[in-house]
């Protein structure tokens, strides 16, 4: 065998095992039914904060333990579990997007992203300008 064929395969080879490491280890946008089917495999949930149950935080008791309940896209409820110090104005957040995976009972979140409402809403908005004349 030539060693350009031996160089080519060992390029196939090298770059198939590239590919495969960089999407194995990417996260899924999905729900909270297929995370607890599959315990411990990573998802990206997006849902709402349930307001109607309380946050569980206290920085005096632990302050690396964040748990709350959120409703994903299809509406069911989960309680999220976060190791790390609650947010500032994680209340405010219209749309919670959660990294992690499903334990037995709830979801271990690794990371925490919030989409904030709008800075500026209806009434901040300027006023058109009058059409100007020169």
């Amino acid at each position: 065998m030539k060693t350009t064929h031996i160089f080519a395969i060992l390029a196939v080879a090298i770059i198939t095992g590239i590919i495969i490491t960089t999407f194995s280890g990417s996260g899924t946008y999905s729900h909270f039914e297929e995370a607890y089917a599959h315990p411990g495999r990573d998802f990206h949930i997006i849902g709402t904060l349930n307001t109607g149950k309380p946050l569980e935080y206290d920085s005096h008791i632990d302050h690396n333990l964040f748990a709350f309940y959120m409703f994903d896209q299809h509406g069911k409820e989960s309680r999220v579990v976060y190791r790390g110090a609650k947010p500032q104005d994680f209340e405010k957040s219209e749309q919670v997007v959660i990294i992690g995976s499903a334990g037995e009972s709830e979801f271990i979140a690794k990371q925490l992203l919030l989409k904030c409402p709008t800075k500026y809403n209806e009434e901040g908005l300027p006023q058109e300008f009058d059409e100007a004349t020169y």
